[in-house]
């Protein structure tokens, strides 16, 4: 498995009055990572190296 982006701990302080599932930070780390994949390919497609927000 690779390294997690999520910190578990951050993602149960703001979840405030709701119980986290065990499972729910990986899951939440996998679309993450897919979103910044994905942000990637699109500043490539524009030529450029930076990723910014409007990637997103």
């Amino acid at each position: 498995m690779s390294d997690s982006i999520i910190v578990k701990t951050k993602v149960k302080e703001l979840a405030v009055g709701y119980s986290v599932s065990s499972d729910f930070a990986d899951v939440l780390d996998e679309k993450a990572k897919q979103l910044l994949k994905d942000a990637m390919r699109r500043a490539e497609a524009n030529g450029r190296k930076t990723v910014m927000a409007k990637d997103l």
